[in-house]
């Protein structure tokens, strides 16, 4: 119960970093999904970054996984708006701004979460004794 307590307000956080996100970059129809990309994109960057922190950096309390990981990250992005946006965007007639959307959050969400993890690994070494390895 403790988990699935500390997941739902972080759900509920993630969620409206995200509407803000969304509401700021608003795309037509035939548009690429900026603010879809870049929620996706800095949310995995963040999970990168959140799993060596407590994984490998300073363990963590037990629900800080389930309230963050889960919780605020898995709230904020949004692969199943990803998958939405690409069918509107060949739909609305542009099927090669919804190729290039398909490609380019994929390549990028993947790059992301390994550029997180590496910066996090050189940064934590930089602190002494922080027991990063």
């Amino acid at each position: 119960m403790p988990v699935l307590a500390v997941i739902a307000p972080g759900g509920a956080l993630g969620a409206l970093a995200r509407h803000a996100v969304q509401t700021a970059l608003p795309t037509g129809p035939a548009g690429f999904p900026w603010a879809t990309f870049l929620v996706n994109v800095s949310g995995c960057l963040l999970i990168g970054v959140l799993m060596v922190l407590i994984t490998e950096v300073r363990p963590a309390h037990r629900l800080v996984r389930p309230f963050l990981g889960v919780g605020v990250l898995g709230g904020y992005t949004t692969f199943s708006t990803y998958a939405v946006d690409v069918r509107r965007t060949v739909e609305a007639g542009a099927p090669l701004t919804g190729l290039a959307y398909l490609v380019a959050t994929m390549v990028a969400a993947v790059a992301a979460v390994a550029a997180g993890m590496w910066l996090t690994r050189r940064a934590a070494r930089l602190v002494p004794g922080n027991g990063a390895r």
